[in-house]
């Protein structure tokens, strides 16, 4: 095992464990359901955005697989401050990484600490559990009524 698959494992293992800004938000701008079908994964996501479009705070709650809650939790805390357009492109940013199309090593991004996930393309199963929150997030800033799915 590698250097950054270990790191990977440490991260997925400790964000499952404890994660981040778990649970409903009282009092949400936006919010959306997500849902994996295949695997059961399902979450809610909760922002609370300012009037200048900027991301005050961002909650989780539900149950999915380590990789879906882990990447959840990473989420809520990359987009802490964000503007509405910075977290739509960190989560376009997210997607290229997960499905191999951003090379962290080679191409401008601002992933920080979510770079731990460049591998997940590898493993085309749990691409969807890795992007189900931020589709979910994406979902509630458009404000859709749907709940966002991964089919």
């Amino acid at each position: 095992m590698n250097v950054s698959d270990e790191l990977y494992q440490q991260v997925i293992l400790e964000h499952n464990k404890k994660p981040r800004n778990f649970g409903k938000l009282e009092s949400p701008t936006h919010s959306a359901e997500g849902y994996n079908p295949l695997c059961g994964d399902h979450y809610h996501v909760f922002l609370s955005v300012d009037e200048q479009g900027k991301i005050d705070e961002v909650t989780f709650e539900g149950s999915g697989c380590a990789i879906s809650k882990a990447s959840a939790s990473m989420m809520t805390q990359a987009l802490q401050g964000k503007t509405t357009p910075q977290a739509i492109e960190l989560f376009e940013q997210f997607h290229k990484l997960v499905v191999g199309e951003l090379k962290p090593n080679e191409d401008e991004h601002d992933l920080g600490k979510l770079e731990v996930f460049a591998g997940v393309w590898k493993y085309p199963t749990r691409v969807k559990c890795a992007a189900l929150s931020w589709h979910t997030m994406s979902g509630a800033l458009k404000k859709d009524q749907e709940p966002v799915s991964t089919e």
